[in-house]
């Protein structure tokens, strides 16, 4: 029997992914370094199914139909490559390697030139939903050479997460890198709207005082409304979860966050490009401060706070000033993170469907929520929409919310409690709706020390002045140019 498609790398995401391949009826043959895991995989939750066992690369590529369909589930990195260099040998050409690992956009461009120089076809594909999404239906944002996606197709949309109408959490995203870029603002959102959550559990335990099981009766009435969504869903259940002796689990956490770097990325993007991610910028931060426990606990004992009495105000009221902020916080979180997605497409001359993207978001992914729908049907109604905050359904949502959200943002600041990403959202929304912001002063300071020249009010865009402010400067300007 020869298999449809080869998967190599068996940790739980690999095992999952093989398991749903065969249960939508498919033949998967199977690699994995450690040769061991391969036998105990086929003992164990593989038995009985159509899954080919193999020792060696070049086994597994003779166990496949052509052309040879193989997805890799390694470590990114130098890991990648290393695997791609000791499978091409058994290649031929027109045969399609994948990569559903959290790759560098950058790593996947590189390697589908060089792998379709070779006349190979390679595709990097974001895989999202953890190892639950990988048996039962993952979002899948698959991109590189287009040549392989009638191949990938069928297997991808089949195993991928379904919405309602039965439509596939899955489409082909765009040449090249485009596929785990896109996966990237996933995971930068994604960020953003676990930082967001975890600061609104914050205000609930620290200030509101708040059980735990108070606090998950709070997001399971959420969850039945318009913050209907995943991390909502699981923020529920955490709450609720008690230790071996009764205690709630999640007071025994350590308060560091990890991280393995596709937020960092996604920040690094947003920088490269000029746009202004904020707010999944501040929840990378955000991480990192959290991993300075020490310097905490010794600053708590130095730092002064403010010394807030006890919160008198109306709890019920409160909370639902915290689930609008949340909701507000969310929409700016998306809009910047399809913003990055638009520079890039502009830059790399990537075809992204922003709708078709929300869709493929809509089920099986972490950030899976009633909200995408939104975002599809804005980009239904208006492909060329520059701003989501811009949408009428959001910026009448932004609008009815904003009460809310600067109540909470001012009982942050006078009770002390750190809320960067509220805080953030709320500073971005404000700095959109300002037609003139304080840049006119930064502008005149940098020609100032540095003759880099402004342009003005009462004059064409594109025409730049020089001032020589002192009276000792001449009047040679700077070039002008914006990294």
């Amino acid at each position: 029997m020869k298999a449809d498609i080869g998967l190599v790398g068996l940790a739980v995401m690999g095992e999952n992914l093989v398991l749903n391949m065969e249960s939508k009826g498919f033949a998967v043959a199977v690699y994995n370094r450690t040769t061991t895991k391969v036998d105990e995989f086929l003992a164990g939750r593989g038995a009985g199914k159509r899954i080919l066992g193999t020792h060696s690369l070049a086994e597994l590529a003779s166990r496949l139909t052509f052309p040879r369909r193989i997805m890799m589930m390694v470590k990114a990195g130098a890991a990648v490559d290393d695997m791609i260099a000791q499978i091409v040998p058994h290649l031929d050409r027109g045969d399609i390697l994948i990569d559903g690992g959290n790759s560098n956009y950058e790593d996947t461009m590189r390697r589908t030139r060089e792998l379709e120089a070779q006349g190979f076809l390679f595709v990097g594909s974001g895989v999202s939903g953890g190892e639950e999404g990988a048996l039962n239906g993952p979002s899948l944002m698959p991109g590189g050479s287009a040549a392989a996606w009638p191949f990938i197709k069928p297997i991808f949309q089949a195993i991928a997460a379904k919405v309602e109408d039965g439509s596939p959490c899955c489409d082909w995203v765009g040449s090249d890198g485009a596929g785990h870029f896109v996966k990237m603002v996933h995971n930068g959102i994604e960020y953003g709207d676990m930082q967001l959550i975890s600061e609104i559990y914050q205000i609930m335990r620290d200030r509101l005082r708040l059980s735990e099981d108070e606090m998950s009766e709070v997001f399971a009435e959420w969850n039945l409304g318009d913050l209907n969504s995943y991390l909502v869903e699981i923020t529920r259940d955490i709450l609720r979860f008690r230790d071996s002796d009764g205690v709630p689990l999640v007071r025994r956490i350590l308060d560091t966050a990890g991280q393995k770097g596709t937020g960092k990325w996604a920040g690094i993007a947003a920088l490269n490009f000029g746009v202004p991610l904020t707010l999944i910028g501040e929840s990378v931060f955000a991480r990192c401060l959290s991993s300075a426990k020490d310097d905490r606990e010794a600053a708590s004992k130095i730092l002064a706070g403010p010394k807030a009495a006890p919160f008198a105000g109306d709890r019920k009221a409160f909370l639902a000033d915290l689930g609008a902020a949340l909701y507000a916080s969310k929409v700016v979180s998306y809009a910047q993170g399809y913003l990055l997605m638009e520079e890039a497409a502009g830059e790399y001359g990537w075809k992204l469907d922003f709708g078709s993207i929300a869709l493929m978001w809509r089920g099986g992914c972490i950030i899976r929520s009633v909200f995408l729908g939104r975002i599809k049907e804005a980009f239904d109604a208006d492909p060329a929409l520059r701003n989501l905050l811009l949408a009428p359904f959001f910026a009448k949502k932004l609008a009815e919310s904003q009460g809310s959200w600067r109540r909470v943002a001012a009982e942050c600041a006078l009770s002390g409690i750190p809320a960067p990403a509220l805080y953030s959202a709320l500073s971005y929304y404000d700095g959109m709706r300002t037609p003139n912001l304080p840049a006119n002063l930064i502008q005149a300071q940098r020609d100032y020390f540095g003759a880099h020249s402004y342009e003005r009010t009462d004059r064409p865009r594109g025409e730049f002045h020089h001032t020589n402010w002192t009276g000792h400067g001449g009047t040679t300007s700077a070039s002008t140019y914006n990294v």
